[in-house]
């Protein structure tokens, strides 16, 4: 896959999903799109999941040819950085801190959104079932579960004051999701990675 546009950057990237209104927020972008190159729907077209980071019929008015132009070179822009990503399975989590309990409900929360609705959700690709070996289902089930756990952590972390032993556990479940990731890129994505062909149109 040749690069066809460049990534603005982070916070770039971040200023145009608010200018937009988006309810995606960067981080569920990313591995949405991460998700989506690993996926053997290969009737998935980038269009497809930028359309899925807006609510139905909430999608951006783009007035003239050049706005559509440009909003679409910015997205494509972070889904090729995102192809190098994988391509080379280096995908990692945004890196967690040590923070208030408040802090680190708000951070669980938003990891089990980020692994289900954006990696989990990329990969399905918008269908119900997939024909996938039983350790590639395996795997993204695993993902589909540790969302959840993030989900159940956030809620322990209500009822807790012990902030550093959860913040342990955090750290262990992002290296584990990590690992899950990176190991179902080896053997299932970097095989196939060169015939993998996305499209906008």
């Amino acid at each position: 896959m040749q690069i066809e546009n460049t990534y603005i950057g982070d916070e770039k990237f971040k200023r145009f999903l608010e200018h937009y209104k988006c309810p995606s927020d960067i981080e569920i972008v990313k591995l949405k799109f991460a998700g989506a190159i690993c996926s053997p729907n290969n009737d998935l077209r980038p269009t497809d999941v930028i359309s899925s980071f807006f609510r139905d019929n909430q999608q951006p008015r783009l007035e003239t040819k050049s706005e559509a132009e440009l909003f679409f070179k910015f997205f494509m822009g972070l889904w090729d950085e995102m192809f190098f990503v994988v391509k080379a399975n280096k995908l990692k989590l945004p890196k967690v801190k040590k923070a208030s309990k408040e802090d680190l409900i708000t951070l669980c929360e938003e990891r089990s959104r980020q692994i289900e609705f954006g990696f989990v959700e990329g990969f399905w690709g918008g269908l119900q079932t997939l024909n996938i070996p039983n350790f590639t289902a395996e795997l993204i089930n695993s993902l589909s579960d540790m969302a959840d756990a993030y989900y159940l952590l956030a809620q322990k972390l209500t009822k807790s004051n012990d902030n550093d032993d959860i913040y342990s556990i955090i750290v262990n479940m992002d290296e584990k999701v990590e690992e899950t990731i990176s190991f179902l890129i080896n053997y299932f994505v970097l095989p196939r990675i060169d015939n993998i062909q996305r499209t906008v149109n």
